[in-house]
């Protein structure tokens, strides 16, 4: 199976200029000249392990300039490691510029996994514990009609399991294609519960789910620290801010040494339906 990743790097960008803007209109008495170009290129590492029997991959890239088009140079010639928690480790081969790959080993859920990174003299770490993987039970379909036709939004039903704080990430894949939105929920105050959690399209260039579509789900267990990269994300991408008294900020990254993105080792389920 293959996995997909989500990334908008330049939110956390978008949303500093917007501030700068609505400071620069409230304010005539002084013209402030903006350098939007004065940070120094940031390291982006977008890793992931899973329990399935499959090369995982390392992405490294860089940040570029605000006015620069989204083609984030590849960040080559950087050794790359993943270990786990029992011993074992792998320094991962370098098999397109920027993308570094594995070859033997194999995710296990309930081990904890250091993914580091040596770039440009720099070393960055992050870890992640995977947790077990959670089965969907079943996937539904619920209809609205509009005036402009029929929207069908689908749920994922799943079992939370009990006792354990549980994160969970989904990606729904329409006719072989995975979509942007970012779906993520956790357990709290559903712990042990029948959770039915629907998937609803936010971005504009989400296909709209129709009769005989075939649609996939893949449930992702991941830990706190990846749940919470994605929920900053999440809100960073829809309008929000992570809380009222925070200044613009890049999502919340597993990495130290100030790499963005993040590291993510989970189980995975996945389940698949026609649209009647």
């Amino acid at each position: 199976m293959k996995l997909f990743i989500f990334n908008t790097r330049k939110n956390a960008i978008a949303f500093v200029i917007l501030i700068v803007v609505s400071f620069l209109i409230s304010s005539c008495e002084k013209v402030i000249n903006i350098n939007l170009n004065a940070k120094a290129p940031q390291i982006i590492i977008e890793g992931i392990i899973t329990d399935q029997p499959e090369p995982y991959t390392v992405s490294l890239t860089q940040t570029v300039n605000f006015d620069e088009s989204n083609n984030f140079p590849p960040v080559s010639g950087a050794t790359v490691i993943i270990s786990d928690n029992s011993g074992y480790s792998e320094i991962l081969t370098e098999t397109t510029p920027g993308i570094y790959t594995t070859s033997a080993i194999q995710g296990t859920a309930g081990k904890i996994y250091t993914l580091k990174v040596t770039a440009n003299g720099k070393e960055y770490t992050g870890v992640a514990t995977m947790p077990p993987p959670v089965n969907i039970d079943t996937l539904t379909i619920t209809s609205v009609n509009t005036p402009k036709g029929s929207n069908k939004t689908i749920y994922v039903n799943f079992t939370d399991p009990t006792g354990i704080n549980n994160y969970y990430r989904f990606i729904k894949i329409i006719n072989g294609t995975a979509q942007s939105s970012i779906f993520i929920t956790d357990d709290l105050l559903k712990d042990g519960n029948i959770i039915n959690q629907p998937l609803l399209s936010r971005g504009q260039d989400e296909v709209k789910i129709k009769s005989g579509d075939m649609v996939s789900v893949v449930c992702q267990t991941i830990d706190k620290n990846v749940y919470n990269y994605f929920r900053s994300l999440l809100q960073l991408s829809t309008g929000g801010m992570i809380n009222q008294s925070s200044s613009p900020a890049n999502p919340l990254s597993n990495f130290n040494n100030g790499a963005l993105g993040y590291f993510n080792a989970c189980a995975v389920t996945s389940k698949t339906i026609v649209i009647p």
